[in-house]
């Protein structure tokens, strides 16, 4: 058997998480889209707020090294933080607990079925396995499942693991016990599909991160005008 690929792992992992998160976002859908404006008028509104807070500032005559302090103490600056951290939790908690719910149930049923792979897996052509090759039970794919939160909470080393070992285990894997194998041999290079799915999610985060960038800068710049009466 040979250890999967970080590559092929990342693309039948993203390939369930849209199996999953697609029925868990329209379930969601009314509740997240309030809540996505409410979060973007929140945001809006810090920024609004440190622009003018910096525009006073700049007309006080504030050196700019002691601009930082200021903000830090500004109690219109600390309420609107506030304000955003009550938004986004409120936007993320009821799709985060239900995509970890329906995840869990996904993966425990289909890593510990006969085949030993999530449709996402199959179609990259990766089991998942115990260390000795068998195939794993409802608690050991269980275990895995939840182990995977330390994967993602040591931003990410838990899965980069995969490269920097010689059996390609993730954190998770070495918590539960489990490996991935994949049916072709190594060096066998990803499908010409697999490659463009992984490149079509590097699009859109350049995509999120540059309207991101540009909602940022409109939005201190109005508060900036504010305060200079612009």
């Amino acid at each position: 058997m040979v250890a999967a690929g970080f590559w092929r792992r990342c693309a039948a992992w993203s390939l369930d998480a849209v199996l999953v998160g697609a029925p868990v976002a329209l379930l969601a859908w009314p509740h997240v889209r309030h809540a996505v404006g409410e979060l973007g008028d929140q945001y809006r509104a810090l920024l609004e707020t440190a622009g003018h807070g910096f525009g006073d500032a700049v007309l006080a005559g504030t050196p700019l090294a002691t601009v930082a302090t200021q903000w830090l103490a500004d109690p219109a600056l600390r309420e609107a933080t506030q304000a955003l951290r009550h938004a986004l939790f409120a936007l993320l908690w009821p799709p985060l607990l239900g995509f970890a719910a329906l995840g869990a149930l996904y993966h425990v049923v289909f890593e510990s079925a006969p085949r030993q792979a999530t449709p996402g897996q199959r179609a990259l052509g990766l089991r998942v396995v115990g260390v000795d090759g068998t195939r794993i039970r409802y608690a050991r794919a269980l275990l895995r499942h939840f182990a995977g939160a330390l994967s993602w909470l040591t931003l990410n080393i838990g899965h980069a693991m995969v490269l920097l070992r010689p059996d390609g285990r993730a954190l998770h894997d070495l918590v539960a016990g489990t490996r991935v194998v994949q049916d072709c041999a190594a060096g066998t290079p990803l499908p010409a599909w697999a490659r463009a799915w992984l490149g079509l999610q590097v699009l859109a985060l350049v995509y999120a991160t540059v309207a991101l960038t540009g909602f940022t800068h409109r939005a201190l710049q109005a508060g900036l005008d504010a305060a200079l009466g612009l």
